[in-house]
C-alpha cells in the first residue's frame, strides 16, 4: 500500500485546512486509517482514525470538536478537515493505512510522507 497525504501549509490560528490521504496499490484490504503528526520537539501524536466499519471515527482529545475525519464510501481515500486551528496543530501529519493482504490474516500499519501544516499565532 502506498500513500500520500496533501492539502498541508500555513494559515493562522483560528483558520482551517483540509488534509487528504490517498491509497494505492493492489492485493490489499484497507482496515482502518489514520492521521498522526509530528510536532517539532515532539513524540509523534496520534490526531484521529476513521473505520472501515461505516466509517467509524475516533479522536486524540487535542482534535476532538475541531477536527473532522472522513472516509470516501468505496475509496480508500480519507480526508481530516481541521478548523479552529492551534499553534500547537503546528507539525507533519501522516497518514497511515492498516492493511491485510489478501488471503492473509495478519493486519500491518504502512504509512505515508507527510504534508506539514503550520499555523501562526
Amino acid at each position: 500500500v502506498q500513500l500520500q497525504a496533501s492539502g498541508g501549509g500555513s494559515v493562522q490560528a483560528g483558520g482551517s485546512l483540509r488534509l487528504s490521504c490517498a491509497t494505492s496499490g493492489s492485493g490489499f484490504t484497507i482496515e482502518n486509517m489514520a492521521f498522526y503528526r509530528q510536532s517539532p520537539g515532539k513524540q509523534r501524536e496520534w490526531v484521529a482514525t476513521v473505520g472501515g466499519d461505516y466509517g467509524r471515527a475516533t479522536y486524540a482529545d487535542s482534535a476532538a470538536g475541531r477536527f473532522t475525519i472522513v472516509r470516501e464510501p468505496g475509496k480508500n481515500i480519507m480526508h481530516l478537515q481541521m478548523s479552529s486551528l492551534k499553534f500547537e496543530d503546528t507539525g507533519v501529519y501522516v497518514c497511515g493505512a492498516e492493511a491485510r493482504r489478501w488471503g492473509r490474516s495478519r493486519l500491518d500499519w504502512y504509512w505515508g510522507q507527510g504534508t506539514l501544516v503550520t499555523v501562526s499565532s
